[in-house]
């Protein structure tokens, strides 16, 4: 891959560091594993995924001399020595552990970045309060947006840690993940989202779905989508390695987000007028 990208001075590092994380995972993690490549042509990463949620342990103290011959922590301490940055991301059914590669070894590891959830607030009244907004979905394409929702994500975790990693490279991926914070606290005080969540969990292809949202959310629904489509083109100016939205995504989330506008205004619920399947026409990107 880094042959690929024209990058062979990251060559060394790369092996090294991917060999490490592969070892570790198949060590001390549990399946599935797969390894990924993000980021972008100037800054590639790679990305070990497996399904455990223990936080992988660094030696830090690894170079000293009393520590040479210990074996605890050595593979991580050689990812951060093999990186300019590199952490670890915990979600629900396990960890992506990420570096991206340096030109070569450094003599002390890098410190990692860890991003571990916290745990969500329970102090949700019973009921909506009278000034939330209702959101009315008939028949909602249940199957597309979990498709779009997984594009969201992937397009989401990218930002954030090109603003983690690269804030001064990349300023609009800043302020895009400061949106995302502001969705996920608007997410957190919704009502109606657990029917969302059994549809998506169990599948179906349409629901019909009532969303109660705090006021201002349909002007923060309006800022996330226009955002994404700017995201979306910086998918495709900034040459990240992560795919930008599929014509379909394209056209369910202006629908998606539309609706929480729409709806403000008083207009009356518009169903979505398309196909229920993910459509395999429409794997090409927008444009």
């Amino acid at each position: 891959m880094c042959r690929d990208l024209d990058r062979g001075d990251l060559l060394e590092c790369t092996e090294l560091a991917v060999t490490e994380l592969v070892t570790n995972a198949v060590l001390h993690a549990a399946p599935p594993m797969s390894l990924k490549v993000a980021g972008t042509f100037d800054h590639p990463r790679f990305e070990v995924h497996d399904g455990s949620r223990g936080l992988p342990q660094l030696n830090p103290r690894m170079t000293e001399d009393d520590e040479l011959l210990s074996t605890i922590g050595r593979g991580l301490g050689l990812v951060g020595m093999c990186s300019t940055s590199w952490g670890v991301d915990v979600h629900d059914d396990g960890k992506i552990v990420w570096f991206e590669p340096a030109t070569s070894l450094a003599a002390t590891p890098a410190s990692p970045v860890l991003d571990v959830p916290t745990e969500a607030s329970s102090t949700q009244p019973a009921t909506p309060p009278a000034d939330y907004l209702r959101v009315v979905f008939d028949d909602m394409p249940v199957r597309l947006l979990a498709d779009f929702r997984r594009h969201y994500h992937e397009v989401r975790r990218e930002l954030r840690l090109l603003a983690l990693a690269h804030e001064d490279d990349y300023p609009v991926a800043k302020s895009l993940t400061q949106l995302f914070h502001r969705v996920d606290e608007m997410s957190r005080l919704m009502f109606g989202l657990p029917a969302l969540e059994r549809a998506l969990a169990d599948g179906v292809e349409r629901a019909d779905i009532v969303l109660h949202t705090p006021p201002g959310s349909a002007e923060t629904m309006a800022q996330l989508l226009e955002l994404l489509e700017l995201a979306d083109e910086f998918c495709r100016a900034q040459r990240l390695l992560a795919l930008a939205a599929t014509t379909q995504q394209f056209e369910l989330q202006r629908w998606y987000l539309g609706e929480f506008v729409r709806q403000a205004r008083g207009e009356p619920p518009l169903r979505w007028a398309g196909t229920y399947k993910v459509d395999p026409s429409y794997r090409q990107s927008a444009s």
